[in-house]
């Protein structure tokens, strides 16, 4: 329907929210608005009151002396008399920007505390078209409401407030037809409908409608032939429905042909006896195959039963050595560790691990077959003359010894360790480095900085190795940097006990001497000299004795090799051969302990 349309389509009882479809704000003012008290306002929204605003003259609010409008022959001011042109526009400005704002509005319907529609900010003006909407979306109870709460909301120096609020009865709107050449007062409110444009204050006489000319119609003689005709047509439809019963009593009443219902009977019994015989086959097939199953069945259960007596047997027979088998791992598990506490107590007297308790000395300080080996932490000096070779020396030992525990405690070590005496090393398999570069030194190099980086992460990665044994037997190691108290306490508690410690199993002795002889000629003596050091007694000595006496020997030997010098080649050469016999020697033994 066309906004400019002469006269409402709607009548004012039928006008409700779904029919609105846009509201528009003509003069906006932020002063009380003219033209009616307020009383009147609020009568004026009811519809019993509408013709008496229609008939009523306008009422105005008392003026006071200053807002009194000036006679013809008064100026209003003279305070721009003589001002400058940027003077006088900034004070037409400051006078528009007074009236400007920016507005929205929102519909509040009584029930709902959310607004059921917000329109979009109109900026800087004082006439707003808002866009129009469609509200028949929304729920039937708010769409078929009349009345309307309507709040005006506006932005002034970035403050927005609430201008207007007002409660609009759709039903008291009066018809405007068009917002053209119309005279709005101040903050007036236009309701754009679905038959034209409303406003609450104003209100335009339509013209009534105009008087059509009556339209001829039937005749009163065609409208009675109308009539007989559909009596006629009734009659036809009666007598149909007559004849249709008759036939069909007649149809009942006469005595039916059996052929064809003996034949369809027939039909039907036959198709029935076709169903059963195959259901009776289905039923046979069934059966076989049940039959079958309950035999498999039967076997597997047979099967079974003589299985679970066998099993039963073997259960019975297994219980019987179950105690023996028990005490026998108990046994084993004693005797294993009884061997590790002996291994462990010849380990210890081959590589003598003791405390140095000089006054002055640091805590915590020992020596291995009599070398001293620092804490990780050394001095400078050490790493000269003579003492890097201690220094190497005795790491050399540590990993020796090191290396023969992973043996006999049957743990793995994280960095494996090549003991070479005085030039051991250590691989580094974890780190993320070339295969070339994974092999550190246990000895004190020549090379500078880079070289004693090396040396230092090797000697760490053997006090990790350390660690992992000691974690092994559930000790806890304080500073990975004692190398050999950790050594030392790890020693101790594998050889402690309080049961005796076993022999050797009967042979072990002769393999070892054996091992020894064949080394004699290594170190340059003979099996006679190798014979008087144990005082003659070779047969049926104890073997703990022998491997202890066999490594003091050689470590008290060694040890005046490199204090006093008396190697035959001499320095760093006689040094290197007295470990490479060292070396062999141990090696033999540990084969010798290992058979």
């Amino acid at each position: 329907m066309s906004a400019e349309s002469t006269r409402p389509q709607l009548l004012p009882q039928n006008r409700k929210l779904r029919h609105l479809r846009g509201i528009s704000l003509r003069n906006l003012a932020f002063t009380r608005p003219r033209g009616r008290t307020i009383d009147d306002a609020a009568l004026n929204k009811s519809p019993a009151k509408l013709e008496s605003l229609r008939n009523s003259p306008q009422i105005h609010h008392a003026l006071s002396s200053e807002q009194l409008r000036p006679g013809p022959g008064r100026r209003r001011s003279t305070n721009l008399v003589g001002a400058s042109p940027v003077t006088r526009q900034k004070r037409i400005e400051d006078t528009f920007d007074s009236k400007l704002a920016d507005a929205f509005f929102s519909l509040h319907v009584e029930g709902e505390e959310e607004p059921v529609y917000i329109s979009e900010v109109a900026e800087r003006a004082t006439n707003f078209n808002f866009s129009l909407f469609e509200l028949s979306e929304l729920d039937s109870t708010i769409t078929q409401t009349p009345r309307v709460t309507i709040k005006i909301w506006t932005n002034r120096h970035d403050t927005w407030s609430l201008l207007l609020e007002d409660d609009v009865d759709l039903r008291a709107l009066n018809w405007l037809g068009t917002m053209q050449n119309v005279h709005f007062p101040p903050n007036s409110l236009v309701f754009h409908m679905v038959d034209g444009i409303y406003s609450l204050e104003l209100f335009n006489k339509y013209p009534p409608p105009k008087k059509m000319p009556p339209t001829p119609t039937s005749s009163y003689n065609a409208l009675m032939r109308l009539a007989t005709l559909d009596n006629s047509i009734q009659d036809a439809l009666a007598t149909r429905e007559s004849l249709t019963r008759q036939i069909n009593d007649l149809l009942a009443k006469e005595t039916p042909n059996q052929v064809p219902v003996a034949q369809d009977s027939l039909a039907l019994a036959e198709k029935y006896l076709a169903v059963q015989k195959r259901t009776v086959e289905a039923s046979k097939t069934r059966n076989q195959e049940l039959r079958a199953s309950i035999e498999a069945r039967r076997s597997a259960i047979a099967e079974g039963r003589a299985l679970q007596e066998r099993a039963e047997t073997d259960v019975n027979n297994a219980t019987e050595k179950l105690a023996h088998s028990k005490t026998l791992l108990a046994r084993t598990k004693e005797q294993i560790h009884g061997q590790r506490r002996r291994i462990c107590e010849d380990l210890d007297r081959i590589w003598r691990i003791n405390s140095v308790s000089t006054p002055g000395t640091p805590p915590l300080t020992f020596t291995i077959c009599d070398l001293p080996l620092p804490n990780t932490i050394y001095d400078d000096a050490l790493l000269k003359g003579t003492g890097s070779d201690t220094l190497s020396a005795a790491l050399g030992y540590v990993a020796q010894l090191t290396d023969n525990l992973q043996c006999y405690l049957g743990v793995p070590l994280p960095y494996p360790i090549r003991p070479y005496g005085s030039r051991s090393t250590i691989r580094d398999e974890i780190s993320q480095l070339p295969d070339t570069q994974r092999d550190f030194p246990l000895y004190v190099p020549r090379g500078g900085s880079s070289a004693q980086y090396r040396f230092d992460y090797g000697w760490f990665l053997l006090n990790k190795d350390i660690e992992t044994l000691c974690v092994s037997q559930g000790l806890k190691v304080v500073d990975i940097r004692h190398t050999l108290p950790n050594l030392k306490y790890l020693l101790y508690v594998c050889s402690a006990g309080t049961d005796e410690i076993p022999d050797r199993k009967r042979g072990g002795v002769r393999g070892l001497w054996a091992g020894r002889y064949r080394n004699l000629t290594v170190a340059g003596m003979t099996a006679d000299d190798e014979a008087s050091s144990f005082g003659g007694s070779r047969r049926g000595s104890d073997a703990s004795s022998v491997v202890g006496g066999i490594g003091q020997r050689r470590g008290e030997d060694l040890r005046g090799r490199i204090i006093g010098g008396s190697t035959g080649n001499g320095g760093v050469a006689g040094f290197e051969e007295a470990e490479v016999k060292m070396t062999l020697r141990t090696k033999g033994m540990r084969e010798s302990v290992a058979q």
